[in-house]
């Protein structure tokens, strides 16, 4: 007899195989016209299904279904969620980027960073009651950092193709994977404050006073190395530089750099050998992020910050980046978007809503978290970038630059992380020694987790709501003079955004691409490349300088993404194509006769080509 078999197992791949179908079928709709992304989308179906609707996502009825176990399996989720990412966004960075652009990484590692962990601070302050000011700093560690997988979907996504310049986008990458390790500073100091407060300046809960009286010795025997230990500021201090930033910090970023030193050696040994295939080639950021998260996890390291670290060291030389774009490297986004849907899916099944509403226990509102997420958008990031952005001239280049990075600094699942390993630094709530840990303890999962909503449902919608005021204003994509271009694998592949087809040759010439490959230039320098892509910068509105020829994109036609419409009213409607402007008559008449065109009433200044369907 057939018997059915609704295990959780069953249930939860159906869901996200279902899910993966359903959003995949209008994937190009969902990205590149309505500008989603993943992470909303699966948002939304996570809280469809979760235990507060359909009940078909609960994580207490996993596995074995002991109590309380969906902490340590959100924790776990999300290591290497973010932990595979990181690796990713740092080989796709430039090679030796970290190393050239250290000053603008530093400017937002330290002073931008500080004044986003104390502007948050005094929001927190101001909205959530019966918080102190230690409490509320740690609270505002947690959600200091800028979420890694989604400033990574705003700096690579289709609008960033058409409208960040690369310099903004590589900077903004490249803070997001750094800065959700170096998050873990504010919040050991913070913590390290309130464990180490001396004795006679704690207020200990009434059962709590007496062993207090007979001893600190059986304080830590009764909460483990998460209670109070005294000591006062200055142990405090010691501890934080010691163990926060010598060893967990520091040493957890050295492990990383040397795991991607010893990976970029190896990786191009085994190429040149000829020993690899492009599977494993291209598997190997998610191997590496893997092996780099198990062994600082088993060392009590900084695993975040040493994946990023390992990343940007595999990529070190640029080889690893030029070998995956000319082998169109499709396995590392697919693999980013399986992550992007399991991660928010779990987070949308896991967000504690009747924690968001307790006036009578926490003093926590709806009215309050909402008026929090508000002041945290506005006051979190925003200030910090103003006052600094003048200091980065080469990665931010105006106001309106600094502005577009301040605004879009979400908060996502690196603040779920976060907010379940800070429970493993404080004792249990039935085990707080103090009505601040206990107020601490009940607040930060409601304030974090709201937060971590607001931000992906504002951030969410920001992006096609900027789109359609961009095209209100009539603001042109960017059109660079020397675009990337591709072999096109497939006619009935759509085009990426800020993109055509060459007729002549049948590629695809996409502007303003985040990844820059290095055989393609030969053997320049970091220098070399900048000021070499610095003049690609230019809008399409720019005049091209004397002698040099350039593609300039116009508006698409209805019929297809590869047609252009030619602006010219005297030039015949059916000859749709690509103008070629050029300031040589002779080259721009020439170019029409290679071509076959009639002769065009203004061909001395330049050509026109129909487009060819490939």
């Amino acid at each position: 007899m057939p018997t059915l078999d609704v295990s959780e197992l069953n249930i939860i791949i159906s869901v996200l195989g279902a899910f993966t179908i359903l959003y995949g079928i209008i994937s190009v709709k969902i990205k590149q016209k309505w500008y989603l992304g993943e992470a909303l989308p699966a948002l939304v179906v996570g809280i469809i299904l979760g235990p507060i609707a359909a009940k078909f996502i609960d994580s207490e009825r996993w596995g074995s279904a002991v109590k309380d176990q969906t902490s340590d399996i959100v924790l776990g989720m999300t290591r290497v969620v973010i932990g595979v990412q990181l690796v990713m966004a740092g080989y796709q960075l430039p090679m030796k980027y970290p190393w050239h652009r250290w000053r603008d990484m530093a400017l937002l590692l330290v002073p931008v960073m500080t004044i986003m962990w104390l502007c948050t601070t005094g929001c927190i302050i101001l909205m959530v009651p019966k918080l102190t000011l230690l409490t509320a700093m740690v609270i505002g560690s947690l959600v200091t950092s800028t979420d890694p997988v989604l400033s990574q979907a705003i700096a690579k996504g289709p609008f960033a193709d058409k409208y960040v310049p690369r310099a903004l986008r590589e900077i903004i990458s490249a803070e997001a994977g750094s800065n959700d390790g170096f998050g873990f500073p504010f919040l050991l100091l913070a913590t390290y404050l309130i464990r180490h407060a001396p004795e006679e300046d704690v207020n200990f809960k009434p059962g709590v006073a007496r062993i207090a009286a007979e001893g600190a010795h059986q304080l830590m025997a009764r909460a483990g190395d998460v209670g109070r230990q005294g000591g006062g500021a200055g142990k405090a201090v010691e501890i934080w530089i010691v163990e926060g930033w010598l060893y967990f910090i520091f040493t957890g970023a050295a492990v990383g750099a040397i795991l991607g030193v010893i990976s970029m050696y190896v990786v191009n040994f085994a190429l040149k050998k000829k020993w690899i295939d492009s599977e494993s080639l291209l598997l190997y950021p998610t191997a590496l992020g893997l092996f780099t998260i198990g062994i600082t996890g088993c060392a009590g390291l900084d695993d975040l910050l040493a994946c990023f670290c390992a990343g940007a060291a595999l990529n070190w030389n640029g080889k690893y980046l030029d070998e995956t774009l000319q082998r169109h490297d499709e396995v590392n986004g697919s693999i980013d978007i399986l992550l992007n849907f399991g991660g928010f899916m779990l987070i949308g099944a896991i967000l504690p809503w009747d924690e968001f509403n307790q006036p009578d226990i926490t003093g926590i509102t709806y009215g309050r978290l909402l008026a929090l997420g508000l002041l945290v958008l506005l006051l979190r990031r925003i200030p910090a970038m103003m006052v600094m952005y003048k200091l980065m001239p080469n990665t931010v280049k105006s106001w309106q630059e600094a502005l577009f990075m301040g605004y879009f600094g979400p908060i996502g699942i690196g603040a779920v992380f976060y907010v379940e390993h800070a429970f493993h630094l404080f004792p249990k709530l039935d085990a707080a020694e103090t009505h601040e840990e206990e107020d601490l303890l009940r607040a930060m999962r409601p304030v974090v987790y709201f937060l971590v909503l607001f931000s992906i449902i504002v951030h969410g919608l920001s992006i096609p709501a900027l789109e359609i005021i961009y095209r209100w204003q009539k603001v042109e994509p960017i059109v660079e003079m020397d675009p990337a271009t591709e072999r096109r694998l497939s006619v009935s592949s759509a085009l990426p955004n800020n993109a055509h087809v060459d007729p002549r040759h049948g590629s695809v010439v996409r502007h303003n691409r985040f990844s820059r490959a290095v055989s393609r230039d030969g053997n320049m320098s970091f220098e070399e490349l900048e000021k070499r892509y610095a003049k690609g910068q230019q809008a399409s509105r720019s005049r091209p300088p004397p002698e040099t020829p350039t593609w300039r994109l116009t508006s698409a036609t209805n019929d297809s993404d590869d047609t252009l419409k030619a602006e010219d009213a005297e030039y015949p409607r059916e000859k749709v194509g690509i103008q070629f402007v050029d300031e040589n008559p002779m080259r721009g008449r020439q170019r029409n006769e290679e071509m076959g065109l009639p002769s065009h009433p203004n061909a001395g200044k330049m050509g026109l080509s129909p487009t060819m369907r490939i």
